[in-house]
Parts: C-alpha cells; structure tokens; sequence
C-alpha cells in the first residue's frame, strides 16, 4: 500500500505533502526532524491521507496535488476542517 498525505505545520501553517509506503514511520520521521524538507518546521500534524495499491498512481496523485488545482481540489475538501483550526 502507498499513501500520499498532507501534514499541517503547527509552527507555520503551511502544508507538506507527500508519499510513502509507511505512513505512521513517515510521520514520525518528519516530526523527529529527519526529513530535510520539513525540519525547521516541527510540529507536523497529519490533516489527509489517500491510499493506493501502485506506487506509480500515488506518485502520480502527489504531484498533482501539488499543483494550484490539487491544492485548491484540497482546500475545498476540508474547508470544515480547515476553518476550525
């Protein structure tokens, strides 16, 4: 199983996202600041996660939701979420 996941930084709240094969290991990964791109960002919440069973498909999901239509695609799908935080 591949997941691709969205993290929340606490400390300035911009969002990450990612893919991995081991999501809890990836979290604490980047909340231990072992992950070069979210160091200097900790905490890390996660906010969103999808699963897929090819890591070619997950792959390809993350680099879309990196674009300005993944993260508006996002901000609608937790707008509840995010105007409570």
């Amino acid at each position: 199983m591949y997941y691709v996941y969205l993290l929340k930084s606490k400390k300035d709240d911009k969002f990450y996202t990612g893919c991995t094969n081991d999501l809890k290991r990836r979290i604490i990964l980047h909340n231990e600041g072992k992950v070069l791109s979210t160091r200097d960002r900790n905490p890390l919440v996660l906010v969103y996660y999808e699963a897929f069973l090819n890591k070619e498909d997950a792959f390809q999901r993350e680099q879309w939701l990196k674009t300005g239509w993944g993260r508006n695609h996002i901000n609608k799908i937790l707008s509840n979420y995010l105007s409570k935080i």
